[in-house]
């Protein structure tokens, strides 16, 4: 297989096929409880990615060096070495959403994602494609946090990415839209209970999108090409 078929089957398994979220349903918590805004959704979601990326490559480069009978206290160990990294780093560059994002960021060690693909992918391939699986798999979770954010936030006070000058900087604050101006919004949707209804929401419509490519890539042949026996 050439390099680049095995990097876009790569891409294709973390965004869409293998998604975390959509396929695996993994990561649940900090799904419902940050997605508030799409704001917070992509915060959480770029630490995730920088850490699942980082954690893929490190495991990768010391896999021969790693004891088979006691890798996974390793992954882990490694792992919370990298999320403790990313937390102090946040801490220190992004406080406000540290302070928003709270607890969840620690609690990225616990995804059992980033730990499946370290033990089913990383462990076994070449730095390169780790790095890009990790990228991939942390890429298609942070759009799914955006996604849902995205549509919670909407429904439930009528803003887009509110304060995402405090995650990006003042340059982008322009990405604060006021969608429904005027709007008294729907306090469920800001809520537990209306993160697992989006979700249902999302999932279903992947699985409906799921379907109509299936049924593009089912072949039909003519009656008249069928051979008569």
């Amino acid at each position: 297989m050439a390099l680049s078929e095995t990097y876009r089957k790569i891409a294709i398994n973390g965004i869409w096929e293998n998604n975390i979220v959509f396929s695996q349903n993994l990561a649940l918590c900090p799904l419902l409880a940050v997605t508030g805004t799409a704001t917070n959704g992509l915060g959480m979601g770029l630490a995730t990615l920088v850490v699942i990326t980082a954690s893929n490559g490190l495991i990768s480069w010391t896999r021969h060096l790693i004891p088979n009978e006691i890798r996974i206290p390793i992954f882990v160990l490694l792992i919370a070495v990298l999320v403790t990294l990313v937390d102090i780093l946040m801490n220190a560059w992004a406080h406000e959403m540290y302070k928003v994002l709270g607890l969840f960021i620690a609690l990225i060690v616990t995804n059992c994602a980033l730990l499946g693909r370290a033990e089913a992918f990383a462990s076994k391939q070449p730095v390169k494609e780790a790095l890009w699986d990790g990228f991939m798999i942390g890429l298609g979770f942070t759009m799914v946090l955006v996604v849902l954010g995205a549509a919670r936030e909407i429904t439930a006070a009528g803003t887009l990415f509110a304060n995402a000058s405090l995650l990006l900087g003042e340059s982008f604050k322009f990405l604060e839209i006021t969608v429904i101006p005027e709007y008294k919004g729907f306090l469920l949707m800001a809520l537990p209970p209306g993160g697992f209804i989006m979700l249902g929401f999302l999932i279903v419509g992947k699985r409906l999108i799921d379907q109509k490519l299936a049924q593009r890539k089912t072949v039909t042949i003519p009656a008249e090409a069928i051979p008569e026996s």
